[in-house]
């Protein structure tokens, strides 16, 4: 999806993954196994359990990498790493010698040479967290926690999980993802966990210019109306219009967006009567979802954020062979 290169292997001369930079070409066996790993994880997130920690990731050093804002995925990130029982490092990007000039991968040596265990990179390049992966020596794991406009593999998983725990099977699931699609590197991963999982229904539904080309190879069902896009659909994701990637003037704003893209009560009625609302924030509300639908009773938006802890869980034990 507009962000073609060599694929890059994850996994080791063992067969064992080693990194998680990309949802694109990861096997259906994989995906499950890590949501499977993330069921078991589930309970220790239960604000119900006394000990919320197991010691899979004891005398391990996770360093979150974030050249990129973020909430959620910093936050859960980090959650995850301390449920792991890791020591873990957020590096201010802003006060760190990146600041000065130092280059991407020198930064990287020197967290190395600092014992660092586990990468979780956010870059606003594409494909900045392969180069690290490509770079660092074999007993250092690099997780890519969102690169420009390429992938978000955890938010994938994260996004199958909740899909899997509401709607439990994939092959019969139609799913409408809203908005914009071209810069979404979650669109993208999203569409290639849906696909390797059997989802044979996958719908976008935008502006031609929020949707890339070369969305036909894929399978995906192209939709310029909500009222057609969203007809008898299980699953509903809207996405932020991210201003940041294009250039101004490119799309309709705020309230004239809404109108043409928002996500209704009304035009929620069309999806299937028990569908579910998903976003995998931050949400801008009255411009791509409505609070009423946001908070509504199909929303799991919430519950998305609390699955993420457990899917970043699986995903650090498993490429750090445990």
């Amino acid at each position: 999806m507009g962000e073609s290169a060599k694929p890059f292997n994850q996994f080791n001369a063992a067969g064992n993954l080693t990194h998680l930079v990309t949802l694109e070409g990861l096997p259906r066996e994989q995906i499950v196994h890590i949501l499977d790993t993330a069921q078991q994880f589930v309970s220790i997130t239960d604000p119900a359990r006394e000990v919320k920690k197991v010691p899979l990731l004891r005398g391990k050093s996770v360093f979150n990498l974030f050249f990129e804002n973020s909430t959620r995925t910093r936050t859960t990130f980090e959650i995850a790493a301390k449920r792991l029982s890791a020591d873990v490092i957020n590096l201010d990007i802003q006060t760190s010698s990146t600041a000065k000039g130092e280059s991407l991968l020198d930064t990287i040596d020197n967290l190395v040479a600092m014992q660092a265990d586990i990468f979780v990179v956010r870059h606003s390049v594409s494909r900045a967290p392969i180069e690290i992966a490509e770079h660092v020596p074999p007993h250092v794991h690099v997780i890519n926690a969102g690169d420009g406009s390429y992938q978000h593999p955890t938010q994938g998983l994260l996004d199958m999980y909740t899909m899997r725990h509401f709607k439990k099977d994939f092959t019969g699931l139609k799913v409408a993802i809203v908005g914009d699609i071209v810069h979404s590197r979650v669109a993208k991963s999203n569409i290639f966990a849906l696909r390797t999982l059997g989802c044979a229904d996958i719908r976008v539904i935008g502006p031609e210019s929020l949707l890339p080309s070369d969305l036909d190879m894929l399978g995906v069902k192209v939709f310029h109306s909500m009222e057609e896009g969203l007809k008898g659909v299980d699953v509903v994701m809207t996405l932020r219009i991210q201003k940041e990637r294009m250039e101004a003037g490119q799309v309709p704003e705020g309230a004239a967006f809404f109108k043409q893209y928002g996500l209704t009560q009304e035009r929620l009625a069309l999806a299937k009567s028990d569908a579910i609302v998903m976003h995998p924030g931050p949400m801008n509300r009255g411009v791509e979802i409505d609070s009423v639908v946001a908070d509504g009773p199909q929303s799991v938006i919430l519950n998305q954020v609390t699955f993420g802890i457990a899917v970043r869980m699986a995903v650090m034990s498993i490429v750090a062979g445990n």
